[in-house]
């Protein structure tokens, strides 16, 4: 259950992500891994998850590496993402907050 005390933002959600990735935790997998958790956590805070396409991919990269100095840049480009996600899914009238 989500309650205003334990709720992420957007930003809290790609901050995670964006540390997840640069770490690299893993031998091989990362990227999956932090797509999956990025995924469970918009989920699990009533945000619509999204999927970085091939169109976003190197905005996504780029994103990723400057977020410590240009935050916009990949918040932005989760964002587009996002907004094409919520495309599909009000094309085929599947109801999203």
């Amino acid at each position: 259950m989500i309650t205003k005390k334990n709720k992420k933002t957007f930003e809290n959600i790609i901050d995670f992500h964006q540390k997840f990735e640069v770490i690299h935790p893993f031998q091989d997998g990362n990227e999956r891994v932090g797509r999956l958790i990025l995924l469970k956590e918009c989920l699990g805070n009533a945000i619509v998850p999204f999927i970085i396409d091939d169109e976003l991919k190197l905005f996504y990269y780029r994103g990723l590496q400057q977020w410590d100095t240009i935050k916009e840049y990949l918040l932005d480009t989760c964002l587009s993402a996002l907004d094409n996600y919520k495309t599909i899914l009000h094309y085929f009238k599947i109801d999203f907050k």
